[in-house]
């Protein structure tokens, strides 16, 4: 056998939770849903489903309703936070069509339960999902106003026994400065968690990359618009960061 084929028939992990933002599925679009983006990410999801890697995913919110926004304009932050909850459920569906189109079977799972559109959230049912190669999208957070959908990421990552949490940005890895604005910005190719927390560098929030940290959960951070760039990182290709106890 190959080198590259050996390597894709062994991917780096076996289990991994992608975690995307609700902007991520906008396109070009200023809000809401772009199926021709949504389908893409579908692809790339379904190209590392193909290795035979188990996929957990958490998408954000944020294109339909972010709960911190509608909170500083003057709703309860708790009644806006669970409005960001049912945006989740709305991207998950999304995706959950998009990578059922592909042949890709998935379940959709909500912290919050709505047993018409979703299963409930039952850990031991979504790791048998797991193991039946289904992707699991994990839907309304935490199902806990005051907690991000990072920290939801994270939290879903533990409990599936995850080897790595995926995060999906627009650049290729963590920069200490902007590499959108500043030219000269320099790329980390790995990352300590205290060391994100202590430079506050824009990864996940302090309370997912904590969480990260206590349980020894590596989070890669790659870019999401390059065309094969997660499954190419499962079999040790491509440019990104890894946050870990360096």
């Amino acid at each position: 056998m190959s080198k590259d084929a050996q390597s894709e028939a062994n991917p780096k992990y076996e289990r991994v939770l992608l975690k995307i933002s609700g902007e991520a599925l906008m396109g070009d679009q200023g809000f809401g849903l772009h199926p021709p983006t949504v389908e893409k990410i579908a692809k790339e999801i379904k190209s590392v489903h193909d290795l035979d890697v188990e996929i957990c995913l958490v998408i954000g919110g944020g294109n339909i309703f972010r709960g911190l926004q509608g909170s500083a304009q003057g709703m309860e932050r708790t009644t806006a936070d669970y409005m960001g909850m049912l945006a989740t459920v709305m991207n998950a569906l999304a995706m959950q069509s998009a990578l059922e189109a592909l042949g890709v079977f998935t379940r959709v799972i909500s912290a919050i339960p709505m047993d018409q559109v979703c299963e409930p959230y039952i850990r031991r049912r979504a790791v048998r999902h797991l193991e039946k190669k289904r992707v699991c999208i994990f839907a309304a957070g935490t199902g806990n106003p005051y907690f991000t959908t990072d920290t939801a990421a994270t939290l879903r990552a533990n409990e599936m026994g995850c080897e790595a949490i995926f995060k999906g940005t627009q650049v290729d890895g963590i920069y200490d400065k902007d590499p959108k604005v500043h030219a000269d910005a320099v790329r980390y190719k790995d990352v300590s968690y205290n060391e994100v927390l202590q430079k506050n560098l824009k990864v996940m929030d302090a309370s997912a990359i904590a969480l990260a940290r206590d349980n020894n959960k590596p989070i890669v951070v790659f870019s999401l618009d390059e065309p094969g760039g997660f499954a190419g990182i499962l079999r040790g290709e491509g440019t990104y960061t890894i946050v870990g106890n360096n």
